[in-house]
């Protein structure tokens, strides 16, 4: 039998709006031994069936709901879940020319926890909860249904995990081990992923759609590619026919590869640059030297993993545009980005307002970013959308 939990009440509200997350203060008793990840039945105070998640007696979202509909959380209901995600990334594939994208967004996919990236033919998975952990072969017997000839690489090797009660865990789960640079393709730019090793899955899938958009801004401009990673930005500026791109990163591994990206892509070695140094040490330097750009795409890694973090990320990202803005040219364009999602656009917007207090520069605010389309945000589940970014004319 499966446990039950029933809720405080007035806290079945948030389920009749199909949000999925349950804090353990919304609890009012339960009802059975639920272990970790165990499927469980949630009901209001009066009795009536709510949804099925997946219980976390470690977390304060104590249940994560996998369903609204009084349905089995087995090998099919994945298929299903998986079989809706395919179809909206089948047709951002053929439009993008993608080779590689999200392939589940987690609770914007309706599965709570679970992240997949697909590149080429390997799907790499986040389990982050859980209900995900529990529902791991369950989740793999699906994949391989649909993709037997895929293979299957986890990457669980986020701190999050800690706070399910699950270790941290990588490995092959299905088929080969994925080269040490894996080549995929967007809007016709060729690209290495190191699943194994590299940031996240591998790849910043999420941001494609800002290194498109980003174009065109770059033609015949001076371009400071800060936080780069393995280039992707500059790629996209070169192919948009900089004069001159500068790509800053502290990692030599990231610069290798992005020096390799540049040279696959045949582009002209000439006008790219890789720069292995702390972007903020570096900007000051640029600063004090009067180097000065025309393009300045600042795009750091998140600064805020929880609210505790919030004010000091604040403050990173006001001082990070601030060093940006005093390097451009006037008339230069700031394409500035968050992906911290504790940040909202109306925060991040106010620091970059007060980083140009502080660089003594006007600045207009002209166009809008959001994360790749491959990265939805259901309409019951606000908190999916995290990453936020502004095109900014600097004067």
């Amino acid at each position: 039998m499966i446990p039950s939990v029933y809720l405080v009440k007035g806290r079945e509200k948030s389920l009749h709006r199909r949000h999925p997350w349950i804090f353990s203060r919304g609890i009012a008793r339960i009802e059975g031994t639920p272990a970790l990840g165990e499927t469980v039945d949630v009901f209001d105070t009066q009795g009536k069936w709510l949804a099925r998640g997946a219980f976390s007696p470690h977390s304060q979202i104590r249940v994560r709901v996998w369903t609204f509909e009084q349905e089995d959380i087995n090998v099919a209901f994945f298929i299903k879940r998986l079989t809706q995600a395919h179809a909206l990334r089948e047709h951002l594939a053929l439009r993008d020319d993608l080779t590689a994208y999200r392939f589940i967004a987690s609770e914007s996919d309706g599965l709570p926890g679970i992240t997949i990236d697909r590149y080429e033919d390997y799907f790499v998975c986040q389990l982050l909860s859980a209900g995900a952990e529990a529902q791991k072969e369950n989740l793999l017997e699906a994949l391989k249904t649909l993709y037997p000839n895929c293979s299957i690489y986890e990457r669980s090797d986020v701190s999050v995990r800690k706070k399910e009660g699950l270790k941290e865990r990588t490995g092959v789960l299905f088929g080969d081990t994925p080269p040490a640079s894996l080549i995929i393709k967007e809007h016709g730019i060729k690209m290495g992923v190191d699943i194994v090793h590299g940031h996240k899955t591998g790849f910043y899938l999420d941001q494609r759609d800002s290194r498109h958009a980003a174009m065109k801004y770059l033609s015949q401009k001076r371009v400071l590619n800060c936080f780069s990673y393995t280039g992707a930005f500059g790629l996209y500026a070169l192919k948009a026919e900089a004069k001159e791109v500068h790509n800053i990163d502290v990692s030599e591994l990231a610069q290798n590869m992005a020096k390799s990206n540049t040279q696959m892509n045949g582009f002209d070695l000439s006008k790219a640059h890789f720069i292995q140094a702390d972007v903020f040490k570096l900007l000051r330097e640029y600063r004090e030297k009067g180097e000065r750009f025309d393009v300045v795409i600042m795009d750091p890694p998140k600064f805020a993993e929880s609210k505790s973090q919030l004010q000091g990320a604040c403050r990173g990202y006001k001082d990070i545009n601030m060093l940006a803005m005093q390097i451009l040219n006037p008339g230069g364009i700031l394409l500035t980005y968050s992906c911290s999602g504790l940040m909202d656009s109306a925060l991040f917007q106010k620091i970059i307002a007060d980083a140009a207090v502080d660089a003594h520069r006007s600045v207009q605010f002209i166009e809008r970013f959001q994360q790749a389309a491959d990265h939805p945000v259901d309409t019951a589940y606000p908190e999916g959308f995290y990453l936020k970014g502004f095109a900014c004319y600097v004067k």
